[in-house]
């Protein structure tokens, strides 16, 4: 088929709408480029020739954005051409505009270095960056593409020896004091996805107008440049040594609390743990060696393999990721099973209930009681005073509230944050900063943040600025030590299992614990749901349904008035606990009349929207049953309202 042939069908698509214009306009740009590849131009004729004009429209409807949680989508696509697949073999990644591939990996790199050479030119040295890669198809492929593009460019890469989880990468950048980071991986996402994240110097995921900027310089960075740097060469890059390994993993030991508990070996629980293919055995597995010798892994999910065998989800919170570690949990009478998502940043837990039944437990249950048990812990300890310590629980909105009922009830802080780590990781980065401001004002010195002890570093924050009890999401991220600023899957399993332990030694049940606890705060309850929405189609239905929330928000829902909205995009003006502005972002929260509340925001690494919903009533004379069937009952009617209007907004 010649290129005119070629441009032909394309212009007769177009004119036929079987390809958006959009779509023609970047086949054609991608045909024309100096230096395409064959690979990349005979997939392209490929899907021409065949006229899979919906595989092309999704491929190059538009260019991908390169947001705030940096990129992710399809490298894999529905229908893979000859020359991207070779039998069972992924040959290339699927080429295409809105694809994560060999050409958007390397313009967000190339944009990525002009930043860093930009904004960090008074700095010593070329510009240094840590990156890592999850067990995903291509995701060592990219890494390396990452690698030879910054090497190319002047500047300094230090990489791993295989795969290795998120949170490991944000610590390293750190540690290393190098100026970026990227983490090549798609988390939780389908195995036919890939992503690459950015992060700075303080080892948080970009955010404000560093974030801004950043993808800014990537956005000028057109096509045409990629060409020369598609042939990766890693030569002269620096393997990262063991001892900032072994730093890292003294880090996740420090969240460890009751080292008396621990070297107890009649309270040693079974737990069955599974990394789902990922990174999380790299660590977790010898610190487990430390502690325990009843900590088993699930052997046939144990080695990489982005095709992620016999799993239909990599989410670790769907029960659908632990069906085999629950029928080893049984077979062996386990106490508990963990497991951590591809990449090692979430964490899932289930555990049996007062009536011996296995429960899968949410990211809210798990974060309510790591919470509880590691402010009773230390206090227990006497680490922290019983009252008011200067100690805070960071969490998203959409995350319980229940978390602040417990650090409202015992004098410290909690502190609400927009969906996203980078976030969190910015909170953290205020309370270093103020610790290190007292040094320098109090005692003349440069405190070096890395190389003190997690310990030294906790206390002297109770001091003299914040300290960390708790980190959480509802998805099933948590984070307990500040040396790391993201969630991390790796050190949460080391609390998890200390949590078990603790369970076990009392003789009691997770709901038990659980229990107990409502009867101290109030009966909380939390329901998601969400709707998916693929596609260019898909987008514009999240779009509309966000655009219809705040032309006509809701007067009542499920009967109950709603007596405060709160848009967080438009003219909002709300501080957070620290006093700080709240920024801007896509998400609208109800408040109810009966105390209930409603938030609605798309997910922004899905194609997805998300309505959270929260309920809560007091505890009675210790009767939990009477406020969860309430709180039930509420719940499902709200939730049922919420169905029953959605297609009536898409209209």
């Amino acid at each position: 088929m010649t290129h005119r042939n070629v441009t032909a069908s394309v212009e007769e698509a177009l004119h036929n709408h079987q390809l958006s214009s959009s779509a023609a306009q970047f086949i054609c740009q991608f045909l024309a480029m100096p230096g395409l590849p064959n690979w990349a131009s005979d997939s392209l004729r490929e899907l021409i020739e065949q006229q899979q004009w919906h595989e092309l429209n999704e491929r190059f409807f538009k260019i991908i954005a390169f947001g705030t949680a940096g990129m992710r989508g399809r490298t894999i696509g529905s229908i893979s051409t000859s020359a991207e697949k070779s039998g069972n073999t992924y040959q290339h990644a699927a080429v295409g505009t809105y694809c994560i591939n060999d050409f958007n990996v390397i313009r967000a790199t190339l944009g990525l270095f002009a930043y860093c050479k930009h904004h960090f030119s008074d700095y010593p040295r070329p510009p240094s960056l840590v990156i890592s890669y999850d067990s995903r198809y291509f995701s060592k492929h990219f890494c390396e593409l990452t690698a030879s593009t910054w090497l190319k460019l002047g500047g300094i890469v230090y990489i791993f020896n295989g795969p290795r989880s998120t949170p490991q990468l944000s610590f390293s950048v750190r540690y290393l004091r190098a100026t970026a980071g990227v983490m090549i991986t798609a988390s939780h996402n389908p195995f036919h996805d890939n992503g690459y994240k950015v992060y700075l110097e303080d080892g948080a995921q970009i955010n404000g107008s560093c974030a801004e900027d950043i993808i800014k310089s990537i956005e000028q960075v057109p096509y045409e440049a990629t060409p020369p740097f598609l042939t990766p060469s890693i030569d002269g890059c620096f393997y990262i040594p063991e001892n900032v390994e072994q730093a890292y993993r003294e880090t996740c030991k420090s969240v460890l609390l009751d080292t008396q508990l621990l070297a107890d070996k009649s309270c040693a629980p079974q737990v069955v743990y599974t990394p789902l293919h990922g990174t999380g055995s790299v660590c977790i597995m010898p610190l487990m060696k430390e502690l325990s010798r009843s900590f088993q892994i699930v052997e046939s999910q144990k080695a990489f393999n982005g095709a992620f065998p016999n799993l239909t989800t990599l989410d670790p919170s769907n029960p659908n990721a632990l069906t085999v570690a629950l029928e080893e949990a049984k077979k062996s009478q386990a106490d508990g099973i963990i497991a951590t998502d591809p990449d090692g940043d979430r964490m899932a837990m289930m555990l049996k209930d007062a009536q011996g039944q296995w429960q899968l437990l949410s990211g809210n249950t798990i974060a309510v009681l790591l919470a509880e048990y590691r402010l009773t812990t230390l206090m227990k300890l006497g680490r922290i005073p019983s009252k008011g310590a200067k100690l805070a629980i960071i969490k998203s909105f959409v995350t319980t509230p229940l978390l602040e009922a417990i650090a409202n009830a015992n004098g410290i802080r909690c502190i609400n944050t927009h969906t996203g780590f980078k976030w969190i990781g910015g909170k953290l980065l205020r309370y270093e900063q103020q610790w290190l401001q007292h040094e320098r004002a109090t005692q003349g010195i440069q405190v070096d943040y890395m190389r003190c002890t997690p310990e030294a570093r906790f206390n002297n924050l109770l001091r003299h600025s914040t300290a960390l009890l708790l980190s959480a999401e509802e998805s099933g991220g948590f984070l307990a030590n500040d040396a790391v600023r993201d969630k991390d899957g790796n050190a949460a399993t080391l609390m998890a299992y200390e949590l078990i332990a603790c369970f076990k030694r009392e003789g009691i049940t997770f709901s038990d614990y659980l229990n107990n606890i409502y009867r101290k705060y109030g009966y909380f309850k939390e329901a998601l749901l969400s709707h998916t929405f693929e596609g260019s189609e898909g987008m514009a239905s999240i779009q509309a349904l966000m655009h219809s929330y705040r032309q006509q928000p809701p007067a009542t829902i499920a009967q109950q008035a709603v007596k405060e909205t709160i848009d967080y995009l438009n003219e909002h003006n709300e501080s957070d606990e620290d006093g700080e502005q709240v920024p801007k972002a896509d998400f609208i929260r109800f408040r109810l009349a009966n105390n209930f509340e409603v938030a609605v925001r798309p997910s922004g690494t899905e194609p997805k929207i998300k309505w959270y919903l929260f309920g809560t009533a007091p505890v009675s004379n210790g009767d939990v049953s009477a406020a969860q069937q309430s709180v039930k009952e509420q719940l499902e009617a709200i939730k049922t309202a919420i169905e029953q209007n959605i297609q009536r907004r898409l209209r």
